[in-house]
């Protein structure tokens, strides 16, 4: 009897060990099919074509619905201009702004765009380039991965693998993701997105 009861215990510590050791796991933030989950703003018109998330025609965002503080998210991402520069962007701990829910999401962006300074990698916050990409990685009709991660005041984003941004800020401390659409004639895609909850 005493073994017996010494056996599931041992069972029952080894089940306990394993759950608390286990690290986050990958989730993934798209279902490849539709926008389940998501909600728009601003003019933009966002569809899922061929299991790639696509934006088109005006500035607008799309918000996720996790909202989250210590995360990680990456996924593969192309812009494209049919006619003006492309700019888009991937956010995280981002709120739609209380008096106009159209406007920029407050929150950090990681910048997509490749015609101006503050290119792909560095970190936005509204209106703000903030924290500085060592390289520009990417160019326009050209999918690439990146990932961002955010734990307490401490951003990072890594574009083809390569660490580009390093910078801390207390701003924004929880939100959802969200991806934007900069403006007319130019075409953001996104897919395989992933994301993990850190806290």
């Amino acid at each position: 009897m005493k073994t017996t009861l010494h056996f599931v215990l041992y069972i029952c510590l080894l089940v306990g060990l394993g759950s608390f050791s286990a690290k986050p796991r990958w989730k993934p933030l798209f279902n490849g099919k539709d926008l389940a989950g998501w909600k728009t703003s601003g003019k933009a018109i966002w569809e899922v074509k061929d299991g790639v998330i696509t934006g088109t025609d005006g500035r607008g965002h799309l918000y996720a619905d996790p909202v989250l503080r210590d995360l990680e998210i990456k996924g593969e991402f192309r812009i494209s201009s049919q006619g003006k520069n492309a700019n888009g962007g991937l956010y995280i701990r981002a709120n739609a702004p209380a008096d106009n829910p159209d406007g920029f999401p407050l929150g950090y962006e990681a910048q997509i765009c490749n015609s101006q300074d503050a290119f792909t990698g560095w970190l936005w916050k509204p209106g703000t380039p903030t924290g500085k990409a060592s390289a520009l990685l990417t160019k326009d009709g050209e999918w690439f991965p990146m990932r961002v991660q955010a734990i307490g005041n401490t951003i990072r984003i890594w574009v083809k693998d390569q660490l580009v941004m390093t910078h801390s800020d207390e701003e924004y401390k929880e939100g959802h993701f969200a991806l934007q659409c900069h403006n007319a004639g130019m075409t953001f895609e996104a897919k395989n997105l992933y994301y993990k909850k850190l806290d």
